[in-house]
């Protein structure tokens, strides 16, 4: 008997639903969008996470950075900032230290025919390559230089690319117009999946050298350090440069940073960006339950007559509850079935159009976990949504609703 009235107000629930078409789609919608929303934001924030967990390797865990504070502008120009080969030299000199590679950062003219373009240019210690070991970026094609090279030079993904960088792609072994020097390609590297550092060029230190004779100090020095006493070698870097420096603690003109710290410095940036869109997302929802419940009031007054006829023929409180909690709840469901599907679509098209604008590391990450959550989530909502009025539904006096006109 039990069975049978569950199955009947299942009945009662969709046949409803089905004489509300509209108002059931326009309430299910705004849940819809909302758990779209959602699930395309967590998606792509779990894609980069993933994309963190690939860059972080064993090979990154035991690097240390050092960089000036006004890297990329005062720190070109003011000799206080600057990082010197000096400091190259009292980092090698730490205990715990197995190697050091300074790096020059520099901007490049590149062309083509008449095609131009401006791309970072890094020059590099061939024999010490820490900076390729640091984000495991590895070889897509050719070689490494090697130490001294001159008129050789290193390419980015994006260069063996048609219509990428320029209308023709590159090979090994072809030359490539660089500062208006004709320089031999002899490798490229494996794509990276963002535009800047895909269209990146590397050259050796020494040649960096004679192609900026005006740099005079460095943009970074990577340091590799002995991984259990990773954090000591750090602390005494800091003490050797400022003490060389004769700068205060917390005054210093320059950074002292593990890579791992780098990349939690990174997570906590994005762990922000993600919750505050996703809580914008929320709002959305929050908006939508609202919608739901009034939508629920309305079609519980109208049915006013029919709960009072139900509670009549013997149906209990908690029966005419568990149908309206129940039918909000369906709507929920529906609506996030829907949404998830939705959201799986459009995180898709996305990936698609960020790899074809060379973002190739923005894409999107689909779990088990995050089909189901979405789906859940909604089926939730609905269900908070319409517990309310489900109460009052259940409530009905049954002589005032057989009056109800």
């Amino acid at each position: 008997m039990k069975k049978m009235i569950k199955k009947e107000n299942i009945k009662y629930v969709l046949r409803n639903l089905k004489r509300r078409k509209t108002r059931t789609f326009l309430t299910s919608l705004s849940i819809l969008i909302g758990v779209a929303t959602i699930f395309i934001f967590i998606s792509f924030g779990a894609g980069l996470y993933e994309y963190i967990n690939e860059l972080t390797s064993g090979s990154s865990v035991n690097k240390i950075i050092i960089q000036p504070k006004g890297f990329g502008t005062v720190g070109l120009f003011d000799k206080k900032i600057q990082l010197t080969e000096k400091d190259v030299k009292i980092t090698e000199n730490i205990p715990g230290v197995k190697r050091v590679s300074p790096l020059y950062f520099g901007v490049a003219e590149v062309s083509q025919e008449k095609e131009r373009i401006y791309s970072f240019i890094l020059g590099y210690d061939a024999e010490k390559p820490l900076i390729f070991e640091v984000s495991n970026i590895g070889l897509e094609k050719g070689r490494f230089l090697q130490k001294g090279e001159k008129n050789k030079v290193l390419l980015g993904y994006n260069y063996m690319v048609e219509n990428k960088i320029f209308p023709k792609k590159y090979d090994i072994n072809q030359k490539i117009k660089i500062n208006n020097e004709e320089m031999q390609i002899v490798g490229f590297i494996r794509e990276i999946g963002n535009p800047q550092d895909d269209a990146q060029i590397y050259i050796t230190k020494e040649y960096f050298e004679e192609v900026y004779p005006e740099t005079t100090s460095y943009s970074w020095i990577i340091a590799e350090g002995d991984i259990k006493e990773i954090d000591s070698i750090v602390e005494k870097i800091e003490n050797r440069l400022r003490n060389e420096k004769n700068q205060k603690k917390g005054e210093e003109t320059f950074f002292v940073q593990t890579f791992d710290d780098l990349i939690k410095t990174y997570l906590s940036v994005l762990n922000i960006i993600i919750g505050f869109v996703i809580l914008i997302a929320l709002v959305s929802v929050i908006v939508s339950a609202i919608n739901t419940s009034n939508t629920m009031i309305t079609s519980v007054l109208e049915r006013y007559k029919e709960i009072g006829v139900m509670k009549a023929t013997g149906a209990k409180n908690t029966e005419i509850l568990s149908i309206f909690v129940f039918e909000s709840s369906l709507i929920g469901f529906i609506a996030g079935i829907c949404g998830v599907l939705l959201g799986a679509f459009l995180s898709f098209l996305g990936e698609k159009i960020l790899t074809n604008l060379g973002w190739s590391f923005l894409k999107p990450f689909f779990s088990l976990w995050l089909f189901v959550g979405c789906i859940l989530f909604a089926t939730l909502t609905g269900a908070i949504s319409g517990a309310l009025p489900a109460i009052r539904a259940s409530r009905i006096n049954v002589v005032n609703a057989l009056k109800y006109e």
